[in-house]
């Protein structure tokens, strides 16, 4: 129990604003698709998800909160997504309006997620490996 009061100390650390994009965007937004199962859309995006999921809870514990090596799974889950939520809006196919509106979400939240994960991916592979809000 302790390890996980320390991660909800870390998150509640981190400035407001990112808390806000965490708290309220990012994860309701990649939330979404497993309503959304029976379409293509939903069904990759929730398998994404779930390997960030998967992932990145092991790594805030053992961390003891939101480590900068968090977003290297992002980047892994969050890329291929991408390129895959791309193609499908460009392409000619029938795509439902509902479908077309979850890509279009997830391209535009996950696509702002890949440019601050990107960043922390680099500080962090330099050596910036400091916790929010852990004494040590």
């Amino acid at each position: 129990m302790d390890r996980l009061r320390q991660t909800w100390h870390s998150y509640r650390s981190l400035p407001t604003w990112v808390q806000i994009w965490v708290g309220l965007i990012l994860v309701p937004a990649n939330a979404l698709p497993f309503a959304f199962l029976d379409t293509p859309t939903g069904y990759w995006a929730a398998v994404a998800a779930l390997f960030v999921v998967m992932t990145n809870i092991p790594i805030m514990l053992a961390c003891r909160g939101m480590s900068r090596l968090m977003s290297l799974p992002h980047l892994i889950a969050w890329i291929p997504l991408e390129a895959y939520l791309l193609v499908r809006l460009t392409t000619t196919g029938y795509v439902d309006a509902t479908e077309t509106s979850l890509a279009a979400l997830l391209l535009i939240i996950n696509g702002i997620s890949l440019v601050f994960d990107t960043v922390d991916s680099i500080r962090w592979c330099r050596g910036e490996r400091e916790v929010p809000g852990c004494d040590g």
